[in-house]
């Protein structure tokens, strides 16, 4: 297996999950099956979530009568096992090392392809939402997704540009927003990274998907099984570590003018561990795709499922 396709914070997942043989484990994003290799060898039966039907092709040399891979959004894994049908669920988050690699996917403009950037293949692409999104929306999408600041400045002239010709090309895309922003001027990332991972986390609802994810997890885990949730960029990751503080009874200290806001539901989940984990020395020299990741990982306890959860 090549470095782009290592599995980021592999020994810090299976640490977390502590599987024993027989467990059910949940490998919510299944990419190319380097998490479930390593669950499947620590003897766990292992029902894998990948929406990209291209998925299954990593799948082939899998045990059959320990591995499932269902072509679904991991949001679903409940409707598919039920509640309290799994011991351990993990999702690594984010587009995968391999639709990146393959410029068809258009999901990086370091390769040219189809601006297309869907994870499975249903749904607008990016090319429909960059052509036909309001100037406004668009903007908004680029502001709020991908944290650019400049996010009015490029989509005014991605608007003005495509009503002569509309974009196709994720590297056309790319150099336009570079020639929006005048160029690198030394930084260290292109000029469209924010831009095309907003479009990506539009285009595949990827944040909606995470909170309705984790409130699958909840459901499906029985007590005492785990959840280990890698992220992969600051938006991910509030959102994965307001939901453990959340679950875990970690309620907001308040003002000084109001009282901390109590929950009477008891916590769903304990925290394993203060904060999140990051990768060692060793693997960011191995892996330059580790450099953001996180881990954050909590325990099921025995209180009910927060039922009002959306």
């Amino acid at each position: 297996m090549s470095a782009p396709h290592l599995p980021v914070l592999l020994t810090e997942v299976v640490e977390a999950m502590a599987i024993a043989p027989g467990d059910v484990v949940v490998d919510g994003t299944f990419g190319a099956g380097g998490y479930t290799r390593a669950f499947l060898a620590a003897g766990a039966k292992v029902t894998a979530f990948d929406r990209d039907p291209t998925a299954a092709r990593f799948a082939g040399d899998l045990p059959a009568e320990r591995f499932t891979l269902v072509c679904a959004r991991f949001s679903e894994m409940d409707e598919v096992l039920g509640e309290g049908g799994a011991d351990s669920v993990a999702l690594d988050l984010g587009v995968s090392s391999m639709q990146l690699d393959e410029a068809g996917r258009g999901f990086s403009f370091l390769r040219d392809g189809p601006l297309d950037m869907r994870m499975g293949d249903q749904g607008e692409t990016a090319a429909d939402l960059v052509n036909n999104a309001e100037p406004e929306d668009l903007a908004r999408i680029l502001f709020v997704y991908g944290e650019e600041k400049k996010s009015r400045r490029i989509a005014g002239a991605i608007a003005r540009r495509r009503v002569q010709q509309p974009f196709t090309r994720t590297a056309e895309l790319a150099d336009f927003i570079e020639g929006v922003l005048g160029g690198r001027r030394g930084a260290k990332s292109h000029p469209a990274t924010r831009s095309f991972q907003a479009l990506r986390i539009a285009v595949n609802d990827e944040l909606a998907e995470l909170e309705a994810g984790l409130v699958a997890a909840e459901r499906v885990l029985k007590p005492g099984g785990r959840l280990a949730v890698v992220t992969f960029h600051s938006l991910e990751d509030r959102i994965v570590k307001a939901f453990l503080a959340e679950r875990a009874g970690r309620t907001p200290a308040g003002s000084r003018h109001l009282p901390p806001v109590e929950d009477a539901r008891a916590p769903s989940f304990t925290l394993s561990f203060n904060g999140a984990r990051t990768s060692g020395q060793l693997e960011l020299d191995a892996n330059p795709r580790a450099r953001s990741a996180k881990l954050r990982a909590a325990v099921r306890t025995e209180a009910p499922v927060w039922r009002d959860a959306a």
